[in-house]
């Protein structure tokens, strides 16, 4: 077990460059699946998450090549049975991909109920809504997930709230279905188009991705194709934060502005400055950070997995903000780790009140989910004194090197191992 120390008080400032989007990759490496022919995936994150996803590829008979760090070929010809592991799937919420994925090539599929962060109840009843609709009949038994169907045909699906994960396992399973499936009410993150595009480049006739209606008509064939993943919105936004909490001046690169473009309202209203440029953007503060309200949303409004890292920033902002959070029953779970620094938080139910502070104080803190862990490492860039964070493994889940991006901009970080751990052991 490793853990991150942080001496706060350094303002960051140079370049930083971000990876593929993790959201995009856990899905789009999946889909894999489908093609009648190799893959070659690139701008992929060097994440635990991928790992754990090209792990699970491998088990299940799947041909997996890394051309180099950030790019993989999947042939997934050999698949012969499929079924998920129940231990390596029930770690991550994403493993439910390889329900649609499987489903839609073999017409059956098992996999293990999703783990991931705890942010609260998430059923999928919306996911067996679609595989219903397309034909499947499920069976949920021992914590497995079982799909079987004669043969999946087009259908009209609408989604009773807007799902990220039903959506996506809908394109998956609908787009080797027979005929047409309209999915209604669907999501409209960027990764949901990322996905659309990886499977049109491959031949599938998908239309409306980013809108609430997905129009997809089955093909019989999807040739290999080779794809390269979009830069991840949330990992640029949490740089964003950083550098306005530590009041900076840093260019991010490799982003696509319009992604960003509620993040950096919110920046904006609290005084911070952001500049756009073609595929980056340059964030600085050259005054005080002011309140504001934020209320998270799906696509295109504030992102929940934005929240934490906003409420970090906010904490050191002149006046008393608020934030509401419209996804997640349980993404407040870090507050009692940053009140532990000093910060002034009160929760009632989905709702957050912070009363900015002067100052952060270091102290030993758990991360208690992936965006919960980058928001307490921006809390301790800015605290006085060092900060240590444990429980990292969730944060490396979805930040690329987090520690080497920081440390060249600036931040006094490092990452060692927590004294009695097995790592500790073996070093």
């Amino acid at each position: 077990m490793d853990k991150y120390v942080i001496c706060g008080g350094n303002r960051l400032t140079g370049t930083v460059e971000v990876s593929g989007a993790k959201n995009a990759a856990v899905a789009i490496i999946p889909a894999a699946i489908l093609a009648d022919e190799p893959c070659i995936i690139e701008n992929i994150p060097n994440i635990s998450d991928v790992s754990i996803i090209i792990k699970i590829l491998t088990q299940i008979g799947a041909s997996v090549k890394m051309i180099n760090k950030s790019t993989i070929e999947v042939d997934s010809s050999k698949i012969m049975e499929p079924t998920v592991p129940y231990e390596m799937a029930r770690h991550m919420r994403a493993s439910y991909y390889f329900l649609g994925a499987l489903l839609g090539k073999f017409n059956r599929a098992r996999v293990s109920m999703p783990g991931g962060c705890d942010l609260g109840d998430r059923p999928i009843d919306q996911h067996l809504k679609c595989f219903k609709a397309l034909g499947a009949e499920y069976t949920i038994e021992h914590g497995m997930v079982g799909l079987k169907a004669e043969k999946l045909v087009g259908a009209q699906v609408y989604f009773d709230i807007v799902t990220v994960g039903a959506t996506i396992n809908a394109m998956l399973s609908a787009v080797k279905a027979k005929g047409l499936t309209v999915i209604e009410n669907a999501a409209k993150e960027p990764h949901i188009v990322d996905l659309a595009n990886f499977l049109n480049s491959m031949g599938a006739d998908i239309m409306g991705a980013g809108t609430d209606v997905i129009k997809i008509r089955g093909v019989d064939y999807l040739k290999g194709a080779r794809y390269a993943i979009i830069p991840d919105q949330i990992e640029a936004g949490t740089y964003m934060m950083a550098i306005a909490a530590t009041k900076g001046d840093a260019i991010i690169k490799n982003v696509i502005p319009k992604h960003l473009e509620s993040i950096t309202a919110k920046l904006e209203k609290t005084g911070v400055n952001v500049e756009e440029y073609d595929d980056s953007i340059r964030v600085w503060v050259d005054k005080p950070l002011v309140k504001t309200n934020v209320k998270t949303m799906p696509h295109p409004g504030f992102p929940t997995d934005m929240q934490p890292q906003m409420a970090a920033l906010l904490t050191i902002a002149e006046g008393t903000s608020i934030i509401t959070e419209g996804i997640w029953d349980n993404r407040f779970r870090y507050v009692d780790e940053l009140r532990r620094m000093g910060a002034d938080i009160s929760v009632d139910g989905k709702v957050a009140v912070i009363s900015g502070t002067d100052k952060l104080t270091g102290a030993p803190v758990r991360a208690t989910d992936l965006r919960a862990g980058a928001a307490l490492l921006i809390a301790g860039l800015i605290a006085e004194g060092t900060t240590e964070i444990e429980d990292i493994f969730h944060i490396e889940r979805g930040y690329e090197e987090i520690e080497t991006k920081l440390k060249k901009l600036g931040a006094n970080i490092v990452k060692k191992a927590i004294p009695g751990s097995t790592l500790a052991k073996a070093l």
